[in-house]
């Protein structure tokens, strides 16, 4: 698609921006639903366009709920935009979000949307940021948007942090005695090995296991090392594809209490997402589209889908979603009251709400459970080197005695 840079009349009076379009023509089409009649259209060079999606990059959930609080603030208090745009630009501590958003003031005083200004940079401002942007832009109720944004993005880094905490401990731990292991394996070892190749007697069976592995260790660490980094990799590549991402997500569905974290997590994002959007008045079926592709499941991105096309052909939203293996039969129910009842999108951040709890009760039982089994693997497989090191000497005591 190509970058059209126009400029003509809407009921706002004279704005100007960019449109991608497949034409000429196309732009013209896609303007004049919007309400704008363009006065001058002109095609921007493909290089530009692209060094224009180049600046900026992701930003930390952080940066972007105090940047979009802080724009929030400064809009409720009658700041024109372009100033506001100007401070954030000098005041926030990510170099992306200064950059992007100086850019983002310049396109602005040149008369564009505040929603096409922003959705130039996909890669910082996602389709959720830039949508309802738009919605608060044309009802006047930016301010209120913001405010539910940066509510939204706070709640989602704080599951997204409790997520990530919960995998940091057994990580660690696993880290730490894979390291530990292969030190012993290399250095360790090969001194007791030394010390019964002199003694000349039969080696006990566990004995000899563990010599044989550490001489492989000592002269294959490297390509150890190197398939380790390769399989992580193949892993990234079949996940990157849309069979691994569907035989993947599914298994993971499956593990026990892990599967029912990642549905309770998928339960909180969906409906925390689908709720804030609702409410800030984006239609649903843009809600839905939004919500499928930033589920992070490919079977509830599959499910949400299948959900669109039901509501689209004039369906409800909760009957599609009871086929679905991930959303329990209470949320549903829920969703068909909100639908029943013109209360949706308090119906689905009350949800929301409930199961930031369930996933904080179940990020302690998982924690609760791996660390009995961190200690249990790490004495069976520490423990077991030491003493299958030590039972020939145990055994050449006893021949003494």
């Amino acid at each position: 698609m190509a970058v059209f840079a126009y400029r003509g009349r809407s009921g706002a009076g004279v704005v100007a921006g960019e449109i991608e379009a497949n034409d000429r023509l196309a732009a013209v089409a896609q303007l004049r639903a919007k309400g704008v009649v363009a006065t001058s259209i002109q095609e921007r060079k493909a290089k530009a366009a692209a060094a224009a999606k180049k600046i900026g990059g992701k930003v930390k959930d952080r940066d972007l709920a105090i940047y979009t609080r802080q724009f929030s603030t400064m809009v409720d208090a009658g700041l024109p935009i372009a100033q506001c745009l100007s401070i954030l630009a000098e005041q926030s501590e990510a170099k992306g979000l200064r950059d992007v958003t100086q850019q983002i003031a310049r396109d602005v005083e040149g008369g564009a949307t505040l929603a096409d200004s922003f959705r130039k940079y996909p890669r910082t401002f996602d389709a959720l940021f830039t949508n309802m942007l738009q919605v608060g832009e044309s009802g006047g109720v930016l301010d209120v948007v913001l405010q539910r944004l940066s509510g939204y993005i706070e709640k989602a880094a704080a599951l997204k942090s409790k997520v990530k905490g919960a995998m940091v401990y057994p990580v660690t731990i696993i880290g730490v005695a894979v390291l530990v292991i292969i030190f012993m394996m290399i250095f360790v070892i090969p001194t007791f090995a030394g010390i019964f190749t002199n003694m000349g007697a039969e080696l006990p069976l566990p004995t000899q296991i563990v010599l044989w592995l550490s001489d492989f260790t000592r002269k294959f660490v490297i390509l150890i090392v190197a398939g380790i980094f390769a399989m992580i990799w193949g892993l990234k590549w079949y996940y990157a594809r849309d069979q691994g991402r569907m035989v993947v997500d599914t298994f993971m569905l499956k593990v026990p209490v892990i599967g029912m974290l990642i549905r309770k997590v998928a339960v909180a994002r969906f409906t925390r997402t689908l709720g804030t959007l609702i409410s800030s008045g984006v239609p649903i079926l843009e809600g839905l589209l939004i919500t499928a592709r930033s589920s992070g499941n490919w079977v509830v991105e599959q499910g949400v889908m299948q959900a669109r096309a039901v509501v689209t052909a004039g369906g409800t939203l909760a009957e599609p979603l009871r086929t679905t293996p991930v959303f329990p039969p209470m949320v549903v129910h829920m969703i068909s009251v909100g639908e029943n009842t013109g209360a949706l999108d308090k119906m689905l951040n009350k949800i929301a709400d409930f199961y930031d709890d369930e996933v904080d009760v179940a990020v302690t039982a998982l924690t609760s459970l791996l660390e009995p089994m961190m200690i249990v693997f790490l004495g069976v497989v520490v423990g077991g080197i030491v003493v299958a090191m030590y039972m020939p000497i145990f055994k050449m005591v006893t021949l003494i005695k």
